[in-house]
């Protein structure tokens, strides 16, 4: 996984698909529902961009990993929300206006935390005070390239060819999909002998991570007194990243194979949750 077509190209052009399928589906409206919501978008933000960077570095200091692989898992939690999190939550019969809030809000905000706070947890977990690992301006201009530029374009054509975006974000969403699905199989068949080991260093600090991100959003937005449909979208928000993303900051940017196997397991793990966050919804749903 060292600089290739694989890393320079097919992880770009999967995440630039998936953003530009979600730009195709925004509205303005849905950036104006801070002021309409302003409790449940900042309890969802905090939860994403506060509270889940601190668990990932809890569970990376308690359970024992090399530190490219506690990088990997910081940069996960650093991550926003995936843009499969907007369907489970549908389907979980949670709050959708507010996790593609969420999700568009997150993507903005990270494309400015992510190369300062992962330098500081290289700094921490490598010991390197001088070096940086992440230049920060190319960072943010790459990320933006990858994620905003796309959301942008197709926000859009949107306002001007309504019926045109919609045939497009089908073709992009099965592009994307279908584009995931080989980079995971090639992560998989590349790292073949290697991933019994990398599953039982990382499994373990993954479904951490996912499961206690999960509660710790639902909990917290009951605490706020949020209504059901809130607290199972602001759940689903804080447990599924953007794990391609990611790969493409860890296995692109940074060109560390490493780093990059917490992303390919927590993204292959997070469909186990989803499954399970879409049953725990549908039966709250169904107790009401």
């Amino acid at each position: 996984m060292q600089a290739s077509f694989f890393t320079t190209v097919m992880l770009p052009t999967a995440l630039a698909l998936m953003m530009l399928g979600m730009g195709l589906s925004l509205v303005p409206e849905d950036f104006q529902r801070v002021i309409k919501y302003p409790k449940a978008v900042a309890v969802g933000l905090t939860s994403q961009l506060v509270l889940l960077p601190v668990i990932a570095v809890i569970i990376a200091k308690l359970v024992p990993m090399e530190p490219a692989i506690a990088i990997g898992l910081i940069i996960v939690a650093l991550c926003p929300g995936g843009v499969s999190s907007n369907i489970i939550t549908f389907l979980a019969q949670g709050d959708v206006a507010l996790s593609v809030t969420l999700t568009a809000l997150s993507s903005v905000i990270t494309v400015f935390t992510i190369p300062v706070l992962a330098n500081l947890a290289f700094q921490h977990f490598m010991g390197q005070t001088t070096a940086i690992a992440l230049p920060i301006g190319s960072t943010i201009l790459q990320i933006f390239l990858i994620t905003l530029l796309p959301v942008a374009l197709g926000m859009g054509l949107r306002q001007i060819l309504p019926e045109l975006a919609r045939r497009l974000e089908k073709v992009t969403s099965r592009m994307a999909i279908a584009l995931l699905a080989a980079i995971i199989l090639i992560l998989i068949i590349r790292e073949w002998n290697r991933l019994p080991g990398f599953i039982l260093q990382v499994g373990i600090a993954v479904v951490l991570l996912n499961s206690l991100s999960m509660g710790a959003g639902f909990y917290l937005s009951k605490l706020f007194k949020l209504n059901r449909p809130q607290q199972i979208c602001i759940a689903i928000e804080v447990g599924l990243q953007n794990g391609t993303l990611a790969i493409a900051i860890t296995a692109g940017l940074l060109n560390n194979p490493d780093m990059a196997v917490p992303a390919a397991v927590y993204s292959l793990f997070m469909n186990v949750t989803g499954l399970m966050a879409i049953a725990y919804g549908r039966k709250l749903a169904g107790a009401v």
